[in-house]
Parts: structure tokens; C-alpha cells; sequence
């Protein structure tokens, strides 16, 4: 019996790499917290300017993520990523229903205040456990670390927000797609210092700029609207099925 061997997509294949060394860099994040805490002073006050740390190799990948979040940028970032801008936007072989547009919009203003409510909810009950000192501000840097890793366990291999919010086909049809770095770096929000709420603030502006673009542009965010969306027309394969036919 012949077995045919399952090639993954460039898109996949590069977000595993990525997957690989996010956990390494949890895995260094771990070992600097046990045997070399002083290297999360970094984050307290101006300590970013007087010495370097593991967390500053981080903080460059971090800000260089967020800017290509920002342009367009397709050789590195799914469709998933890119679709606010109008390089990802192709118009329907035939007119979409505007009626249909008006349901999309509905429905992702309600989810993605579930989502939001959440997320809020769970901030605020590690900033709690931070203030009643359970957990000090090291082990929120390294939540954020934890967060950086659980981002791409969401898109190569099981999604919550998708599962249990969103309903949402796939990470290319996800709303709140470019909302991962502001989630990602809420749990530091509670550390002043130039390391911490330069990353809260570099998230934030990332959020707003795709916030807008929906609320301008929201055809672009659905697939019914968006022949780039659509399964036919998918190259990044992030899912990891290669002949998927789930058009609407």
C-alpha cells in the first residue's frame, strides 16, 4: 500500500520554525527566572538604557513584529494578518450582499465584545494576583512569554476564540487576528517602566489601526466580500489542509 506524503504549506512550514523557538524563548525565559532573576530588571523604570539582557533580543523581535503588523508585508504574514489593507482586498466575481455585510459586522461587534470582556477579565485577575502579591512582576513578564508562545498554539493548532467566541473557518476569516500582541503583552501593563508600556503602547497602536480599518472597511475582513478570503483562493494553507473546499 502506497502512502502519499503531506507536504506543509511555505506559511505553515515558516510558523512552525517560529512556533519552535517561541518555546525555546519561553524555555530561556524559564531558566533566567531560576538562575538569573536580575536579568528581568529590565523592565523596572529606565533599566532598559542601563544594560543588556536576553529581554532586550525580545523586545527588538517584539517591535519588529508589530511593524510589519503595520505595512504590507505578504512574504512574511498570512492574508490572516494583511487583510485590513487594501493590497489583500479582491472584489467578489459577483456583487456581495450588503444585507449579508450588515449581519457580518453585527455579529463581529458582539463576539469580539465577548472576546474583549474576556480577555479584560483574565488581565485583571492576574493584575490581581500580581497587587496581592501571589505572583511578583517577573512572573508577568514571563505570562507574557507564556502568551507569545499560546499565540501560535492558536494558529497551527487549536484556537479558543475560535472554538468557543469567534466560529470564525480558520485564522484567515479571524477578526481579532492582529489583537495578539496587545493580548500578549497586557499582563506587564501593571510594571511601569520604558520596557514594559513601550510594548503596551506599540500593541495598543497596532489594535487601533485595525479597529479603524474594520469599522472603514469592513468588507475586507469577510470573506463573503473578499475573494482573497475565500478557501479557493488561499496559498498560506495555515490550517494545514491543502484542498480544502469550505467556501461559502
Amino acid at each position: 500500500m502506497a502512502f502519499v506524503k503531506k507536504t506543509l504549506s511555505r506559511f505553515r512550514s515558516m510558523y512552525m520554525k517560529r512556533f519552535i523557538f517561541r518555546c525555546l524563548c519561553f524555555g530561556a525565559a524559564l531558566a533566567l527566572l531560576i538562575f538569573c532573576p536580575e536579568q528581568y530588571d529590565v523592565m523596572y523604570g529606565f533599566n532598559f538604557f542601563r544594560g543588556f539582557s536576553f529581554f532586550h533580543i525580545l523586545w527588538v523581535i517584539w517591535l519588529i513584529d508589530m511593524a510589519l503588523q503595520l505595512m504590507p508585508c505578504r512574504k512574511y504574514l498570512p492574508i490572516g494578518s494583511q487583510k485590513f489593507l487594501s493590497e489583500c482586498f479582491i472584489k467578489p466575481f459577483r456583487d456581495f450582499s450588503v444585507a449579508r455585510l450588515k449581519d457580518y459586522v453585527l455579529k463581529c461587534k458582539k463576539d469580539t465584545l465577548i472576546v474583549g470582556s474576556v480577555w479584560a477579565l483574565l488581565t485583571a485577575s492576574i493584575g490581581a494576583l500580581y497587587f496581592l502579591g501571589v505572583i511578583d512582576s517577573k512572573v508577568l513578564l514571563l505570562i507574557t512569554v507564556a502568551f507569545y508562545v499560546f499565540d501560535l498554539v492558536c494558529v497551527l493548532f487549536w484556537c479558543p476564540f475560535r472554538a468557543w467566541f469567534m466560529k470564525n473557518r480558520c485564522c484567515t476569516t479571524c477578526r481579532i487576528f492582529n489583537w495578539d500582541h496587545m493580548m500578549m503583552f497586557s499582563p506587564i501593563v501593571f510594571v511601569p517602566g520604558f520596557y514594559t508600556w513601550s510594548l503596551c503602547l506599540c500593541g495598543v497602536i497596532v489594535l487601533v489601526v485595525w479597529e479603524i480599518s474594520f469599522a472603514l472597511h469592513p468588507e475586507r475582513f469577510w470573506e463573503g466580500s473578499n475573494e482573497a478570503l475565500k478557501c479557493r483562493s488561499c496559498t498560506d494553507r495555515l490550517c494545514g489542509e491543502r484542498n480544502c473546499t469550505a467556501d461559502i
